[in-house]
């Protein structure tokens, strides 16, 4: 048959198209999930501190990233060998160099070009030293490779901020203290033999000495003309540097940084791996596995061949066939983090809370941590969640851990600890009166802090404290019912309702009361409490807090008014205008940003607000706003996350959500249901188990649920429960691009059990 020239070319057009487009997904779906993560994704703060591009392996005790102020910064300050704490510096620096030995200096910056980052391998080109770098970790030890292109003699300068240096042969140690009894040790070898070394000062090197001990100790290897090539592998301790060798000779044999970065490849894959998604867009799978890499910064796990030190009480300790975890900011982390990895990672979630609870009994006190890291527990924001974290994963199987002796640390913590923030002080007048009177007290304008250990800094935050002691203590209600304590677990629901006596009927919000039960005058919700809002809230404002009351929201629609008045306010918390100048707003609440109105996409507490339209017949809201933030405030850029990550905290937001279901109150083993982003998701749950959900029709178009099944049963429901999916399920959608406001509307999610006064 005779095509004419038109058709002919539109036939071959369309051919060519249909062989694009099979061979861009083919393509996509060659990629493995570690290829999706971008640590760069957010590394431009919006205004506070940003994400960092951290190589590391899940979890491992080594961490790096480049050392500079941000990443516009434009020199790097060496190059690092381990960070001990989240946010935190590296403890010593690696500086290579090659030129006039009379330029060796202890500190080092570079002008860089060409870097490249991977969650399991750094490569940069010092550009003006031209020097090429290449890295890649183990969880204790790591490699570097460093290609030298000058023809003068290259040099390696080690520096330890704080601590000790030796170096002998080939072989360089040191340690360095993170605190006054806390230490961090590295031991290093290099595959060329130095002709000499010695102590590095700020004019001089002294090659008769080889061993120093004194703040910002550094001393310098000195290799032979025409050496092209250095290899440096290193282990970390936090027991010695003896210790610190085992580990390297443990992990890393030879010196080829692609055999390290191969294997670190591949235990990456193997962990994201535990959830595959299909379809959404290139962007969608980026953003989606660079927040599950975050979600394994931390915490770290701390056991050397069966040893582990312990910040709590100084000492090292036999982990008794069990990794100890530390450096993990609950507060942050308890509302998504420790559910996601109760779901896909039943044995690590299992150790972290024994490793929390060993940590209270060597701190001598017995108090749940809630900011436990490497130094021990800084004792970080207000409220004490670790309580959540404890019954929530145990509701979801994870029983690897001694609830009772869990139960005791939680309640200790809360009972003997003081509620002020910040502070590991006992418990002295203030919570004697929350105890009394169901509220922590507020100043009055003008009246000046009698209270010892409230900062001035942090202030008292009675409301944040007021309403996260309610939901700790709601949580310890559920676990003494868990262990069949009536009458605790009765004493402890009926203190979870305590929120109620700082609720303001007249304004339906949560209001600053003074000692003497009144309700402070004049408090605009948006703006009032001083800087961070402190005096009254914390970092958000009352806009935000007004929904933190996450284990019983069925009472705060109550509360509001009931469904239509509950809406309502949502609906003015995102349409109330920030009321002042950008500057003038954040210059008072820094925290507080990613705003869409008063709500901030950039903070912790306002991570389960646009779930809560589930609880008042509007699931159709959930959905459009939950879609909306993803679109607006997670993308795969530099600027592509609003606020201050946390090591997990917001980045365990994203992966529920994408996946279209978020843990709104952990402590109730249920699920709100928001909007799918991915035509398909498959959660390894562990022991053979799967969750798959399947979206049809998905698109960013059809973000709207038009009906639903689990397990092949209708679900007319916006929510389901952790034991239907627990031995696997299948969740499906039938979405639209139009609102079905009717599905979802038949019962709401769960809250707490009614309260008889």
């Amino acid at each position: 048959m005779k095509v004419s020239g038109k058709i002919s070319t539109l036939f071959l057009g369309i051919l060519w198209g249909i062989l694009t487009a099979c061979t861009s997904t083919s393509s996509h779906e060659t990629l493995d999930p570690v290829d999706y993560v971008n640590p760069y994704m957010g590394n431009i703060s919006h205004l506070l501190v940003p994400t960092y591009p951290t190589v590391h392996l899940p979890n491992s005790m080594l961490r790096v990233y480049p050392e500079r102020g941000d990443y516009t910064g434009d020199r790097l300050n060496g190059l690092p060998l381990v960070v001990t704490s989240h946010r935190g510096n590296s403890a010593f620096s690696l500086s290579p160099y090659q030129g006039d030995e009379s330029a060796v200096k202890p500190v080092l910056l570079y002008s860089y070009d060409q870097e490249k980052i991977k969650p399991y391998r750094y490569q940069v080109y010092l550009d003006e030293a031209n020097i090429q770098v290449d890295f890649a970790p183990s969880h204790q030890s790591a490699i570097y490779n460093l290609t030298f292109e000058k023809k003068t003699p290259p040099y390696l300068i080690f520096r330890s901020r704080r601590g000790a240096l030796r170096s002998e042969g080939h072989t360089i140690c040191g340690s360095q203290y993170i605190d006054q009894q806390t230490r961090v040790f590295f031991y290093a070898e290099t595959d060329v033999k130095p002709e000499k070394a010695g102590l590095v000062s700020d004019s001089t090197i002294d090659y008769f000495t080889t061993s120093v001990d004194r703040n910002n100790a550094a001393l310098v290897l000195a290799y032979p003309e025409g050496t092209q090539t250095i290899n440096i592998r290193y282990g970390i301790s936090f027991i010695d540097i003896e210790q610190a060798k085992k580990n390297l000779q443990r992990e890393i044999s030879g010196y080829e940084v692609d055999v390290v970065a191969k294997a670190g490849r591949s235990e990456w894959n193997n962990v994201l791996n535990k959830i595959r998604v299909i379809g959404g867009s290139e962007e969608d799978r980026t953003v989606f596995y660079t927040s599950l890499y975050r979600c394994y910064e931390r915490p770290v796990n701390m056991s050397e061949d069966g040893r582990y030190y312990s910040g709590f009480d100084g000492k090292v300790h036999s982990d008794e066939g069990r990794s100890f975890y530390t450096d993990d900011w609950l507060w942050d982390t308890y509302r998504a983090t420790h559910p996601l990895r109760a779901m896909i990672d039943k044995e690590v979630e299992g150790d972290i809370i024994h490793s929390f609870l060993l940590s209270a009994e060597q701190m001598g006190t017995n108090w749940m941590p809630t900011f436990p890291g490497v130094t021990g527990d800084s004792r970080g924001m207000n409220s004490n969640h670790g309580v959540a974290a404890v019954i929530d994963s145990y509701r979801k199987g994870v029983t690897t851990f001694d609830l009772a002796k869990a139960y005791q640390a939680c309640k200790q913590g809360i009972e003997e600890k003081t509620l002020i923030p910040w502070t590991g002080t006992a418990a002295g007048e203030l919570d004697d009166f929350y105890k009394k009177y169901g509220y922590f007290p507020a100043l009055k304008p003008g009246e000046k802090e009698t209270v010892q250990d409230v900062s001035s800094w942090e202030k008292r935050q009675p409301i944040a404290v007021t309403l996260g002691t309610a939901y700790d203590q709601w949580c310890l209600s559920e676990i003494a019912k868990e262990l069949g304590k009536k009458e605790e677990a009765d004493f402890y629901l009926k203190c979870a309702y305590n929120y109620r006596n700082v609720f303001n009927p007249e304004t339906g919000f949560f209001h600053p009361k003074d000692r003497d039960g009144k309700f402070i005058e004049g408090v605009d919700y948006r703006y009032s409490g001083g800087l961070g809002a402190r005096d009254y809230y914390d970092e958000n404002n009352g806009y935000v807090y007004r929904w933190d009351v996450q284990h019983n929201i069925g009472d705060l629609v109550a509360l509001i008014g009931g469904n239509d008045a509950f809406v309502k306010a949502l609906d003015d918390m995102f349409n109330t205008p920030l009321g002042k100048s950008k500057w003038e707003f954040y210059a008072q609440l820094p925290d507080h940003t990613g705003n869409v109105g008063q709500f901030s996409m950039a903070n912790e507490p306002s991570l389960h607000i646009p779930y809560l339209y589930n609880y008042a017949g509007a699931p159709w809201k959930t959905q459009k706003r939950i879609r909306t933030l993803l679109d607006q405030w997670f993308r795969d850029d530099l600027m592509g996350v609003p606020g201050d990550e946390d090591g997990g905290g917001m980045s365990a937001f994203v992966v529920f959500s994408q996946m279209g279901f978020y843990p709104v109150t952990p402590g109730s083993p249920s699920y709100n249901i928001g909007s799918p982003v991915f035509d398909s998701v498959k959660m390894d749950l562990g022991n053979g188990h799967t969750l798959e959900i399947k979206a049809r029709n998905v698109s960013p178009e059809n973000k709207y649920i038009q009906s639903a099944q689990l397990n092949g049963e209708i679900l007319d429901q916006a929510w389901f429960n952790h034991h239907d999916i627990a031995a696997g399920g299948l969740l499906e959608f039938e979405m639209g691009p139009k609102a079905n406001k009717i599905w979802g509307i038949s019962t709401p999610p769960p809250s707490a059990d009614p309260m008889v006064y």
